[in-house]
This record gives C-alpha cells, sequence and structure tokens, in this order.
C-alpha cells in the first residue's frame, strides 16, 4: 500500500510548522501550549481540510519499531503532525540540534490543554477506545473535570467488521471537531488510515494510546522526577513488568542507537510534500 501523502490543503496548513528529524521521524518543535492552540485553530471552518487533520506522537518505542516495521513506519509518516512524546527525544534533541525540541508533549498532558481551550470555545469531543469499563470510567472524570465540555459522544474500540464500519459512520454524522482514539500502536494509526475517508465531518483524530487508562484513573502517572529524567519506562516496567518488561528491553536500546545515529543536526525544516 503507497503511503497516504498530504493534499495541497494539507501541506499549506501544516507548513508553517518548524520540525527536526530525530531517530529517522520528523518531529514537530512544539511546546504543549502551542500543540493544543494548533489543534484549536485547526477546525475552524478557514483552516478546516476536506478530511480530519491527523495528529500522532513519538518516543522511544515507536522511532524503535518504525526502524523494524515497515508498515507502522509507513503509518506514521504519513500523518500530518508528530508530537515527541518522550522526555529522551527532547534530551537528545539538545545535544544533536540547534534548534531543538522545547519539550515533551505527552498526549496525557495535551488532552487536558486541549479540553480547557475547546471548553472555552464551545469546540465538541468525541472518545473512541480502550474497554467499555475504562471508556466509560475516563468519559465520566472528564465531564466531572470539565462540566461545559461537549462531548457528544464515545465508545469501547473493541468493535469489528460490520459493528466498527456502522460506529464509523455514527462518528462522521456526529461531526465532532475531535476524535480521540485511543486503540494503540499501530492500530489507531492503520484505523485513521482505513477510515479516514469515511470520517470527512471530523476535525482533527488525536492517536492517544494508553490515554483512557489515565483518564480513568486505572493507570498512575510516574512521579513527576521520573518523568522529568526519561524514566517513565522505568515506572511502567515496575508497575507491568510481565507485559512491558521485554518490550523495553529489546526497544529502548535501539531507539538510543536510532537518536543518536538517524538525527539531523541541521536547522529547522519546514513541511513538504
Amino acid at each position: 500500500m503507497r503511503e497516504r501523502r498530504l493534499n495541497p490543503l494539507g501541506r499549506a496548513v501544516t507548513a508553517g510548522v518548524p520540525r527536526i528529524t530525530l531517530g529517522g521521524l520528523r518531529l514537530a518543535v512544539l511546546d504543549l501550549e502551542q500543540t493544543a492552540d494548533f489543534m484549536i485553530e485547526m477546525v475552524f471552518p478557514q483552516r478546516r481540510l476536506a478530511r480530519p487533520l491527523y495528529l500522532t506522537s513519538a518516543n522511544g518505542e515507536v522511532l524503535a519499531r518504525c526502524s523494524t516495521e515497515p508498515m507502522t513506519d509507513r503509518l506514521f509518516r504519513s500523518a500530518d503532525l508528530i508530537n515527541a512524546d518522550g522526555q529522551p527525544l527532547v534530551t537528545v534533541s539538545r545535544l544533536k540540534s540547534s534548534t531543538p525540541l522545547p519539550e515533551r508533549v505527552a498526549t496525557t498532558d495535551l488532552f487536558h490543554v486541549v479540553a480547557r481551550k475547546a471548553q472555552a470555545a464551545g469546540l465538541t469531543f468525541y472518545m473512541f477506545g480502550a474497554d467499555e469499563a475504562e471508556n466509560a470510567a475516563a468519559v465520566a472524570n472528564v465531564r466531572r473535570l470539565y462540566p461545559d465540555l461537549k462531548i457528544i459522544g464515545h465508545s469501547h474500540g473493541f468493535l469489528r467488521g460490520d459493528a466498527l464500519r456502522a460506529k464509523v459512520d455514527e462518528i462522521n454524522a456526529l461531526a465532532p471537531d475531535y476524535l480521540w482514539l485511543a486503540l494503540g500502536v499501530p492500530y489507531e494509526q492503520a484505523f485513521v488510515e482505513e477510515y479516514t475517508s469515511r470520517l470527512f465531518k471530523v476535525g482533527v483524530i488525536k492517536t492517544s494510546g494508553g490515554l483512557f487508562n489515565f483518564l480513568s484513573g486505572s493507570r498512575a502517572r510516574a512521579p513527576s522526577w521520573m518523568q522529568a529524567v526519561g524514566l517513565e519506562w522505568a515506572w511502567r516496567i515496575w508497575l507491568e513488568p510481565r507485559r512491558l518488561f521485554w518490550r523495553y528491553f529489546t526497544t529502548n536500546p535501539r531507539a538510543l542507537y536510532l537518536l543518536f545515529n538517524k538525527s539531523r543536526p541541521s536547522a529547522i525544516e519546514r513541511a513538504r510534500d
């Protein structure tokens, strides 16, 4: 399958966003507030595309997987914007580039900044992903935190075949400004590729990984000092050793190699076809 290319309008609306290459992927040089402002601006009629704008995030695991999994690499390269959701990427950018990343843009933090801005602007959310209980708990907590935020729909992510296609059409009919898609890598990226053409009334799709687990309260974030020094992966291994030890044992060394050998120490790049 060929890589999806941005149409001319897509290139135009993202052309002003600076990017640098880290570990082989081109990442947006934006901080948390700038990323949220970009997402808000993109849903207004004068900036909106004829398809959803596709935003995703990369960390060390993503860099490692993109280097060994051609499909995952293609799915990430088709994104309109990739944020750095990993402190090691920020740290290495400060060593490798004259225009480093200003800060980590963790989706778990970004959600709250966008929610506050969307609530003030009257914009709408749809939350899709996780299992039924996690999804419901996440939505309930978000509604408590942001009582005036318009969450116009939500659904668990365990749908397949006709049921999934019907849900996609239902989401499109609701026309949310933001679709928060929490299915995990690379399933959420593959979802974007397959269903973008059916979601033409959606403003922005933001892939979200395990976001709903944090919003529901079932998973705790690492202490702030561990996040600051790039050790959130160690915290996650401590919480889920059986599931995550081998993953990080194999991807962390490769990610470090890529960061130091597949990053460009050049100036900021602009969007290109």
